[in-house]
């Protein structure tokens, strides 16, 4: 098998609950076209394990009788998807050019800097992980940021980004 990124990735055995999720998306196409659940796959061993790993790839490409490669362009392209551990709220940026023309760089460092983290980095106490991103697709609301992949905050002052960061250290849900 055509390993994407690591050939000394260690073997990784699905559990039953984990293959009948699979087993759930991969039902609602063709069976020749399986691999079309691959970015929901993606997402449930994000959702399972909080990144994909190398071993991740190579067993879910196993799974879907596709290449490693082909999973690892799917899993490399969106930024939605962690190559690693981040902490339990992750911060992208847009740094897109329309974003950039609306401070899109300076509020990347701005978060950077109240947080005390380099970018792509993860705070001391694991709380916050902060990264550039691509296009969200909400240009005219620059800057904007996307927390943990699913909530998108528009329009965001130094003023509003301190609130968001003081409102996120507040939250009481387990990391």
């Amino acid at each position: 098998m055509n390993q994407a990124h690591s050939p000394t990735a260690e073997a990784v055995e699905f559990s039953a609950a984990t293959l009948q999720r699979f087993a759930r998306e991969v039902a609602k196409y063709p069976a020749e076209q399986k691999q079309s659940a691959v970015i929901a796959c993606l997402s449930i061993l994000q959702d399972e394990n909080g990144h994909v790993s190398p071993a991740h790839e190579q067993a879910l490409a196993h799974y879907l009788d596709m290449p490693v490669m082909g999973v690892h362009e799917v899993f490399t392209f969106y930024n939605m998807f962690n190559v690693k551990p981040v902490g339990r709220f992750k911060i992208n940026v847009c740094t897109n050019l329309p974003c950039q023309l609306r401070a899109g760089q300076q509020t990347l460092q701005y978060v950077c800097k109240k947080l005390n983290v380099d970018v792509g980095g993860t705070t001391a106490d694991g709380l916050f992980t902060v990264q550039p991103g691509e296009c969200m697709g909400a240009c005219a609301d620059a800057p904007v940021l996307l927390v943990n992949d699913r909530h998108m905050c528009s329009f965001m002052s130094t003023d509003k980004i301190d609130q968001m960061i003081d409102e996120l250290r507040a939250t009481k849900v387990p990391a």
